[in-house]
């Protein structure tokens, strides 16, 4: 499996969270078999950092982001999409989170100009979950569908959480936004969806895993060719510093702080034991790489 890191020029916008002027962004790839995998960067996001710790002890939490350099009250995490493409399918898992979200966000659309890749030429969209950066740019700033041509995938206990009317009452006052927000878009794209199950293979070399905690009806993707693989963990890994260095320490971005946990410990285990590459859509250096054991933790190492 071979990694190339490369600088793109032409999107308008993008890159800013790379570092990069305005008007280019880091795109990282590599192989699969005959298969390509990029990953693109849609911005990053500015949350408060009580919203990512949720109910962990600030003083306990500081130590450890500080050695990841997060001092102040707020994290910016990135958001790396994927892109797949084995020559018949250009898949893409997410769908960022358009314009209505937050400013520093949505440019997924100029990363994938700069790769010459159209909306058109998107075969199918699949989901992670339904939170805002991975579904709210699943509609253009007129309500309409961005990927016109392109089957979009959900797994059903997630579209059953969202599109439940109760949801928005039961989620909490922080999040009830997104319960609305989501059940607006997933009833626009309704008749262009199909729903899959854990342990499906929803396209050829893709399989479907159950990741339920940082929402109900989570999902991450492996993706296969012969004895190499790389798996889409969306939001199962949330971020590059407390969930590794502390995986067993409940965060504050999944809805279900418990099942959280036991996902990312399995999932942590499953990828250092196999050695398997992975995209993490809020990790570093645009989320391709690998974990490693670090004692009784993690750590993730970008490929470069």
């Amino acid at each position: 499996m071979t990694f190339t890191r490369r600088r793109m020029l032409g999107a308008m916008g993008a890159g800013a969270l790379c570092g990069l002027p305005r008007g280019g962004f880091a795109a990282t790839e590599t192989t699969l078999g005959q298969a390509t995998i990029t990953t693109l960067s849609d911005g990053h996001l500015v949350l408060p950092r009580d919203f990512l710790l949720g109910d962990l002890d600030p003083a306990k939490a500081a130590p450890v982001l500080a050695e990841y350099g997060i001092t102040g009250d707020t994290v910016e995490p990135p958001c790396n999409l994927t892109l797949y493409r084995d020559g018949t399918n250009t898949v893409l898992f997410d769908a960022g989170s358009g314009h209505a979200f937050m400013p520093s966000a949505g440019e997924l659309l100029d990363a994938l100009d700069a790769l010459d890749v159209t909306p058109d030429d998107v075969t199918h969209v699949i989901f992670t979950h339904a939170h805002p950066d991975h579904l709210w740019g699943v509609l253009d700033d007129f309500d309409d569908p961005v990927f016109t041509n392109a089957a979009h995938m959900i797994g059903q206990a997630e579209w059953d959480y969202w599109t439940d009317p109760a949801t928005v009452d039961s989620i909490g006052t922080a999040r009830a936004s997104f319960a609305v927000g989501a059940a607006r878009r997933l009833a626009a794209i309704e008749d262009r969806l199909d729903f899959i199950a854990g342990g499906q293979e929803v396209l050829p070399g893709i399989m479907a895993h159950d990741t339920p905690g940082h929402t109900p009806g989570h999902m991450a993707f492996e993706l296969r060719q012969g004895s190499e693989a790389v798996m889409v963990v969306g939001d199962a890994i949330g971020n590059g510093h407390l969930a590794l260095a502390r995986p067993g320490w409940a965060s504050g971005s999944d809805q279900d702080a418990d099942q959280g946990i036991a996902t990312r410990v399995r999932l942590l285990d499953q990828l250092a034991t196999d050695q398997m590459a992975m995209v993490g859509f809020h990790l570093p250096e645009g989320g391709l790489g690998r974990v490693e054991r670090n004692g009784d933790a993690y750590r993730f190492v970008a490929e470069v």
